[in-house]
């Protein structure tokens, strides 16, 4: 019994390390093939070479993200009115399948939150653990993201994490009415006077002077 499970074995190990190689081909009359099965004897032009690995339809997370993603979380910030640099932003992140959570900078909280992590405010800002990036460019979201460990793009499955709805309250700046100039503060003695100068009511009275003429030779 032994013998015939240890056998079992050695066939299903060999049947699996077979499916895992591909070989490319082309027959006598020109036609090229792609098979997991070795290709007969007259075959020309023979390639080798293992399939690409398959996404994994079990919704769990590999090992590698798993353990990034708790050591060092990523944090997106970005306002309702970002439009092309945090939609690309997201896409990129997105596309590598990186799990994030996005911040909508828009009151005086998030804007406070913001300021934390980079006294610049603005929009967008990636976080991967304590290292920031302001702005979004692919290659410095990349290098973050490589340093902290998480898997390249197509190693994992890819995400479809949408924008944040717009938070209730939100005026955008458009629609915003502009802020009020501040005037100057006036002495509120001076502010019921009447005409001002030298015989405005309840001044005290002024010499005249006339003006000194040349009388004429």
């Amino acid at each position: 019994m032994r013998a015939a499970t240890f056998l079992v074995l050695i066939a299903f190990a060999a049947g699996a390390a077979q499916a895992q190689q591909l070989y490319r081909w082309t027959d006598e009359k020109g036609r090229v093939h792609v098979t997991d099965t070795p290709p007969p004897p007259s075959a020309k032009s023979v390639q080798t070479r293992k399939p690409a690995a398959a996404p994994s339809d079990s919704g769990q997370e590999s090992f590698e993200l798993a353990t990034a993603t708790k050591d060092f979380p990523v944090v997106l910030y970005t306002s309702p009115n970002c439009k092309e640099p945090c939609v690309a932003a997201r896409s990129a992140l997105n596309k590598r399948g990186v799990p994030f959570r996005e911040v909508q900078v828009w009151n005086e909280q998030t804007a406070a939150e913001l300021k934390k992590v980079s006294s610049a405010g603005e929009v967008p800002t990636l976080m991967v653990g304590r290292s920031v990036h302001i702005g979004f460019e692919q290659g410095a979201f990349d290098q973050l993201l490589d340093s902290a460990r998480y898997p390249k793009a197509g190693q994992v499955p890819a995400r479809a994490q949408a924008a944040p709805p717009v938070p209730e309250g939100y005026v955008a700046p458009a629609d915003r009415a502009e802020p009020l100039k501040a005037e100057p503060v006036k002495p509120a003695a001076q502010a019921d006077e009447g005409p001002r100068g030298p015989y405005a009511p309840g001044a005290p009275p002024q010499r005249r002077t006339q003006p000194v003429t040349k009388k004429a030779q």
